[in-house]
């Protein structure tokens, strides 16, 4: 119950304290706005960049594991046909069946740590993605600041 009491005043009150939390209100921070935009413009281009270099290069990694996971199925497939000739055979036949084996484990391994590669450049990509999303938002709400300004400087 407590807890909801709280959530409800916090959803009345962070809408207002918006509205009164107007960082650049007068002529003279239109300066200090200027300089915030451009260093949010400038932020955005970089991820822009940053983002479109990790899309092409999730491309590559998306490659790679799908090369890995073959060669891990084929690694398995030659590793359990060796142990099922291992089972009748020879000595020999064992030590090669466990080196098939040993391959298989280590492609297995290169599997997954591409599919690990994949998975953290989408994570990245999203992080990119959302920054540039966040900036783009006070981006808009520097616009409206400005536009404020301006309405004030107009007489309106």
């Amino acid at each position: 119950m407590n807890k909801n009491i709280h959530v409800l005043i916090m959803a009345l009150i962070f809408p207002a304290l918006s509205a009164f939390s107007q960082k650049y209100k007068t002529v003279a921070d239109t300066v200090k706005l200027n300089k915030e935009y451009l260093g949010l413009s400038i932020d955005i281009a970089r991820l822009n960049a940053k983002l479109a270099d990790a899309e092409n290069n999730l491309a590559d990694y998306q490659s790679k594991a799908r090369k890995a996971d073959g060669n891990a199925a084929d690694a398995a497939s030659a590793s359990s046909d060796q142990a099922s000739k291992a089972t009748d055979g020879s000595v020999k036949d064992a030590k090669v069946a466990k080196r098939k084996a040993d391959k298989a484990y280590d492609e297995a391994k290169d599997a997954r740590s591409a599919k690990e590669k994949v998975s953290d450049q989408g994570n990245k990509i999203n992080r990119y993605r959302s920054g540039i999303e966040k900036k783009q938002k006070r981006l808009g709400e520097l616009d409206e600041m400005r536009a404020k300004i301006n309405e004030k400087m107009s007489g309106g």
